[in-house]
């Protein structure tokens, strides 16, 4: 509600081109305790005047010479668009008054003036005016307050999205984290459901059939030895160098094995991307080959140099050219396995590393003695 003293420090302007109307009015309204009472006698001043200080009540003459009341209303109205016109007219003519209010004047005081009448208007309006301000101020209060209930509400969602996304990321690098570090095992049959815990009957079951498996795999690359145990009867030299090729070849392929899956457990080997994998791996394959053979054709051409062998160039190039071919298909094999095993629906983590292994051994045994036997006669 509107008390009072607001309303007797509410803003009234005075427009009459009569100073003695000016002078009656102010002190009517001064008598009456209204202390913020202005005048002009300048019609073309009022809406300036409105535009700097925001009257709550314009007394407005409708008869003025420079600028009849009418058009000070049309100049107000640019003024106060979709908002309450706070006119009230001052006529002595009746017909005026019902133009003045389809105008959009609010009010109207008959000349002469009767005080009580107007003082009575002069409240009532005040009154409506200072109610219409409170009643726009508490509707932008409003329509702020419901602005911040939908952003905090915008926002409490989006940090909902957002904590419901980092928890799906902290399950999945979790995941991820598990998957890599269980990799070590499983390249060795040790099954990932099996932890510190687990029965020592169930940890047999798990294991015992990966070594059996690994078993016959190592069967089948010792099998390759006696196809050329000719060739070993003949240069025995070269089984010192058997051990150091597969090892080596087993490191190559172990090194490009590790990448892959972890590049499978981590989502970052597409199917786009498995081809450029292999040939990336199959050059490094290769230009490894090249350094660690030099550096192995050299300590078997020394070798067989001090055995006082007639042939020691020879087996420097076997050794060699077998270095090379077996780094270079062990670098294959270890990209090409476990992405194959996965084409093929197993778990590439699991059977990789026998599957490798016995790769690279079979290559490495027949590359060597397989070289010996074409090249050294």
């Amino acid at each position: 509600m509107v008390g009072a003293e607001e309303i007797l420090h509410s803003k009234i302007l005075i427009v009459d081109d009569q100073l003695a109307n000016v002078t009656l009015l102010e002190r009517i309204l001064s008598s009456e305790g209204y202390i913020n009472v202005r005048s002009t006698i300048n019609p073309r001043e009022v809406a300036d005047l409105h535009l700097e200080n925001g009257y709550d009540l314009i007394l407005l003459d409708v008869q003025m010479p420079e600028m009849g009341g009418f058009a000070v209303i049309d100049a107000l109205k640019k003024i106060e668009q979709e908002s309450y016109l706070p006119v009230l007219v001052l006529t002595a003519q009746p017909h005026h008054k019902l133009q003045a209010l389809n105008a959009g004047a609010k009010d109207f005081i008959s000349k002469p003036f009767d005080m009580a009448e107007m003082l009575v208007r002069v409240h009532n309006m005040l009154e409506v005016r200072l109610l219409h301000k409170e009643s726009k101020q508490y509707g932008i209060m409003l329509e702020q307050k419901v602005q911040e209930v939908e952003a905090s509400r915008d926002l409490i969602h989006r940090q909902s999205e957002e904590v419901k996304q980092l928890y799906l990321e902290l399950v999945a690098e979790k995941k991820q984290s598990f998957e890599l570090t269980a990799q070590a095992g499983v390249m060795v049959g040790v099954e990932k459901e099996e932890r510190i815990a687990t029965a020592w009957l169930r940890s047999f079951r798990l294991r015992h059939p990966w070594l059996q498996f690994n078993l016959l795999t190592s069967l089948v690359g010792g099998g390759m030895v006696l196809i050329f145990q000719e060739t070993i009867s003949r240069l025995l030299i070269l089984t010192v160098f058997v051990p150091i090729l597969i090892s080596q070849a087993s490191n190559t392929g172990s090194q490009v094995l590790a990448i892959t899956l972890r590049g499978l457990t981590l989502g970052e080997l597409s199917s786009s991307k498995q081809n450029a994998l292999v040939l990336k791996e199959a050059w490094l394959g290769l230009l490894n080959g090249i350094l660690v053979g030099m550096v192995a054709a050299m300590a078997m051409y020394g070798a067989a140099t001090y055995l006082q062998l007639s042939i020691a160039f020879m087996l420097g190039m076997v050794v060699f050219l077998a270095m090379v071919s077996s780094c270079l298909i062990s670098g294959i094999c270890g990209a090409v396995v476990p992405l194959a095993l996965k084409k093929f629906g197993a778990d590439p983590a699991v059977a990789s590393s026998i599957v490798l292994t016995t790769a690279t051994d079979s290559a490495s045994v027949v590359m060597l003695l397989g070289l010996a036997a074409l090249l050294i006669k």
